[in-house]
């Protein structure tokens, strides 16, 4: 049974939709706020939500669970634990905001900033 299992999957197959929201996090963490589709943006608000939270843990594994998650970018990861992290640790959640912008121009796609709060 799937019961509340729906993801979107953003017209993709499963390995680029991973790629796809590994990436947009790691810009997130890097940037602290990117432009991109609401599609996207909606897609990649829980994963970063749950890499802030393991940030807020600290421990090794959870360390670790954050390098397995943004493939191995050791910068990401150091700028999550040591930069982010501590910036929430009384915040019990909603660390992520989205900012619709309009549509864009070529294909009339909702525009969306998704950032750190």
């Amino acid at each position: 049974m799937r019961h509340a299992k729906i993801r979107n999957k953003l017209s993709r197959d499963s390995a680029h939709r991973k790629a796809l929201l590994m990436n947009l996090c790691k810009e997130v963490i890097e940037h602290e706020r990117i432009e991109t589709t609401e599609a996207k943006a909606k897609a990649v608000k829980p994963e970063l939500e749950r890499l802030i939270t393991l940030g807020k843990q600290g421990t090794l594994h959870a360390r670790r669970q954050a390098l397995s998650a943004l493939a191995q970018d050791k910068f990401a990861v150091y700028r999550l634990f040591e930069e982010i992290a501590p910036r929430y640790a009384e915040r019990p959640g909603g660390y992520t905001r989205i900012l619709k912008l309009g549509p864009r121009r070529s294909d009339a796609t909702e525009m969306v900033l998704i950032e750190l709060v």
